[in-house]
């Protein structure tokens, strides 16, 4: 699903115009970018977090035998909340559509 699907499935639940659902839904992933950017985590009750995880430095050598060091950073993690998790684990993977 992509972010306009979810906009016309939104439109569609609520009755309420695509064009104020588009701007509902950016706002809201403007909302969240700048929240981590800032540091903070985000959390929404029923769904999951947003959460800022440190990773560390790493070093790896390429096929042809160079080093690259990769410095430490945060990178945004999305952990689902348990209620999440629960329904995702009644889904059938053979019968789903993952990785297509």
């Amino acid at each position: 699903m992509v972010k306009l699907q979810i906009v016309n499935t939104i439109s569609q639940r609520t009755g309420i115009r695509r064009s104020a659902v588009i701007i509902i839904v950016d706002q809201m992933m403007t909302c969240i970018k700048d929240a981590l950017s800032e540091g903070d985590n985000v959390t929404l009750r029923g769904f999951g977090s947003f959460v800022l995880k440190k990773r560390y430095t790493r070093h790896f050598h390429a096929p042809s035998g160079e080093l690259f060091i990769i410095p430490e950073h945060l990178e945004p993690f999305f952990k689902p909340c348990k209620e999440f998790k629960n329904k995702l684990s009644s889904i059938d993977i053979e019968a789903s559509q993952l990785g297509q």
